[in-house]
């Protein structure tokens, strides 16, 4: 069993979807389960969507919906023959689930409605391609992930009932992988979206199609996982900043997480843990050139990696001064943490002094803003905005030198492996 994963890059034209399938034949024999994302820029076009049947232009929202309808059908005219009208039936009951709820006006949290319309994009993108596999000669089985993965109503950043979501894996498993009656059967179902016990739809937060390809591996026992992207392998650092940036072809899950948490783009951060618990390897591979090695992700330990380069833009510093002089102890610090958790904001860099405390966030400009106000109550606040968050894993001096050099730094943070820096942009 092969769990695979396929972005939105891999299925953004004709010529993209076609290549795909040829990807999919050189696994001819084997049992794949496949996670394939929204098309494209479909998620933001979809967002936009959302943004504006909340604020209550509902022709707008429907005539943007329209482009996005409009798009999908061209694909699938482009690409089907014999399999169009079942394509195009599929596909019609997807776009009434949305334009029912448009027709509407909102009376629950942004959040839900963005659930509900922005997870389409998923079940578009999988109908298609399964309709255009099965009419190529390679037999699959089309699934809504919806009816196996379930998750509480944390909309937008929905948890995983895995009790629950085991069972319905289980099921899907014995439907279709039975080794006896069909060998090498292949499954299609979309990544980034579950949905609560009452059949409200939720996404697992951006990006999570790869979270929902580790969730598959861990409850298939899969053999590996792999994330096809549009890149040779993980890099040191994003090609398109450092034309320079180095191939590494092993990495850690230990490593990853790391990379992760500092915000490197290349895997999702919730992804490593289901692998790691059972010992799958992942692998990241290029859709353009499948005959390139790629990127293997698993518990061996690698030495000497090269430094890895990550940038954040558009970061703010918070600046929390304890209002009577007192230390900044466990009551402030617990109470600041909970302001995170309840605001579901997660700082990137944390510094402490005696007296004051530094922040260093995502520029959410409402997260900020209610984070600011919240904190007053407990710190005198003031907010500092336009800064980049520079973080070197394996940092040399002479790299950090370079990449710092002519910066105004304003906070800095390191210790034997891993510098960062906050520096006005």
């Amino acid at each position: 069993m092969k769990v695979f994963k396929f972005g939105g890059a891999s299925v953004n034209s004709i010529e993209r979807i076609q290549n795909l399938a040829g990807i999919i034949k050189l696994y001819e024999g084997d049992n794949l389960m496949i996670i394939i994302s929204a098309m494209g820029k479909t998620t933001n076009a979809l967002e936009k969507v959302v943004e504006a049947f909340f604020a209550e232009r509902q022709q707008d929202a429907l005539q943007l919906f329209e482009g996005i309808k409009k798009q999908h059908l061209t694909t699938a005219k482009y690409l089907l023959v014999t399999h169009f009208n079942s394509c195009i039936e599929q596909l019609s009951g997807f776009f009434t689930e949305v334009e029912w709820l448009l027709h509407d006006k909102p009376v629950r949290a942004y959040d839900y409605y963005y659930d509900q319309v922005v997870c389409i994009g998923e079940l578009l993108s999988t109908c298609i391609l399964s309709h255009y596999l099965n009419e190529i000669g390679i037999a699959n089985k089309w699934v809504d992930v919806r009816d196996i993965i379930r998750t509480d109503d944390n909309f937008r950043d929905a948890n995983i009932d895995w009790d629950y979501s085991a069972k319905k894996v289980l099921q899907l498993k014995e439907a279709c992988f039975n080794e006896k009656s069909a060998p090498g059967g292949i499954c299609i179902t979309q990544g980034f979206i579950g949905s609560t016990d009452e059949n409200e739809s939720t996404t697992l937060g951006r990006e999570g199609s790869d979270y929902t390809a580790a969730i598959f591996a861990n409850l298939l026992d899969a053999e590996s996982q792999t994330i096809w992207k549009d890149v040779e392998a993980v890099m040191s650092a994003d090609p398109k900043q450092f034309p320079d940036a180095q191939v590494i072809h092993e990495l850690s899950f230990d490593e990853v997480i790391e990379m992760a948490y500092y915000g490197a783009q290349v895997i999702h951060p919730k992804t490593i843990k289901p692998l790691q618990n059972k010992g799958i390897p992942l692998q990241v591979k290029c859709f353009l050139d499948p005959s390139l090695p790629g990127t293997v992700i698993y518990k061996k330990k690698i030495k000497h990696l090269p430094p890895i380069v990550i940038i954040k833009e558009n970061q703010a510093l918070m600046h929390l001064h304890s209002q009577d002089f007192s230390f900044v102890g466990e009551k402030p610090m617990s109470r600041l943490y909970e302001l995170f958790a309840h605001i579901k904001i997660r700082p990137n860099l944390l510094q402490s002094g005696a007296i004051s405390l530094q922040v260093c966030l995502d520029d959410k400009p409402e997260k900020i803003d209610q984070l600011a106000a919240e904190a007053s109550s407990i710190f005198d606040v003031q907010v500092e905005k336009g800064l980049s968050l520079l973080t070197i894993r394996h940092f040399n001096e002479p790299l950090l030198n370079k990449m710092t050099e002519g910066k105004t730094i304003v906070l800095k943070q390191q210790d034997r492996e891993t510098v960062q820096v906050l520096y006005a942009s």
